[in-house]
């Protein structure tokens, strides 16, 4: 996974021309994240694919920590349908293109990063709850 992350960083540094200015490349990346967010809604209130079913998280106050996951859910009912996964795949692929602008006009390694953070969730294990 290491050596695609890296090609993909390293094909986001060869391609952005237009938009290499970091106040460029921070507003597409919001901009990105707005549509990955309103693909997901259209799952729901378009397509219907995915429905919700939200209400309060009944978690009994004597729970223990691990078992939080039991008593909690996603509210989402339903899965995604090819068309919507494909849709929100391409926005997420969007935003993921321009985090990688960001890593790169700051000169980070979205590899280090995402090493970084996998040793944090690995050590904190469920107490991350950053």
């Amino acid at each position: 996974m290491k050596n695609d992350i890296s090609h993909f960083q390293g094909k986001v540094e060869q391609l952005l021309i237009r938009h290499r200015s970091v106040l460029d490349s921070l507003s597409k990346y919001q901009e990105t994240n707005a549509k990955v967010n309103r693909a997901i809604t259209k799952t729901i209130t378009f397509c219907g694919c995915l429905t919700v079913n939200a209400s309060s998280q009944d978690v009994p106050e004597d729970a223990n920590f691990k078992d939080l996951k039991e008593y909690t859910n996603t509210h989402l009912d339903g899965c995604l349908c090819e068309q919507c996964k494909d849709i929100i795949e391409e926005k997420i692929g969007n935003n993921l293109f321009y985090m990688a602008a960001i890593c790169n006009l700051l000169d980070l390694d979205m590899d280090d990063i995402i090493e970084k953070e996998l040793d944090k969730i690995s050590t904190l294990g469920r107490f991350n709850l950053s």
